[in-house]
């Protein structure tokens, strides 16, 4: 059985997509986007303004299924410019310190709302 996770702090989908689905003891979240989710605009220009800003969406989603970022076992990355990946990465590092998750990260042609990153992720309780 799946459960339909909406998160009150993340942004509204640009689409017909859920936040997550819970599946049993699995979460599997949709791409984020940097946008804030009380103005609808991207937050700021730069890689790591924008790096914040998915975090925190995606802290919203883990937190409206009962999860932290310790909870994550998979990432993916997905970056307008490759140029990003070592600002990208030392964001991502104080999210996940120790034993990070496994993670793929692509260069992309275009992202939504003209993000330069999206993030997925898989946690499990």
């Amino acid at each position: 059985m799946s459960t339909v996770i909406t998160a009150a702090n993340a942004p509204a989908a640009l689409g017909p997509y859920s936040h997550a689905i819970l599946t049993g003891n699995t979460l599997f979240t949709s791409g984020q986007v940097p946008l804030v989710p009380e103005t609808g605009v991207l937050a700021g220009d730069t890689i790591e303004a924008q790096a914040e800003q998915v975090f925190r969406n995606l802290e919203s989603v883990l937190a409206a299924a009962d999860m932290t970022f310790a909870n994550v076992v998979k990432t993916t990355v997905f970056l307008t410019d490759l140029a990003d990946f070592a600002a990208m990465n030392a964001i991502y590092a104080t999210r996940f310190p120790e034993n990070p998750p496994a993670r793929s990260c692509v260069q992309v042609a275009k992202l939504p709302a003209g993000a330069k990153i999206e993030m997925e992720l898989v946690a499990v309780k």
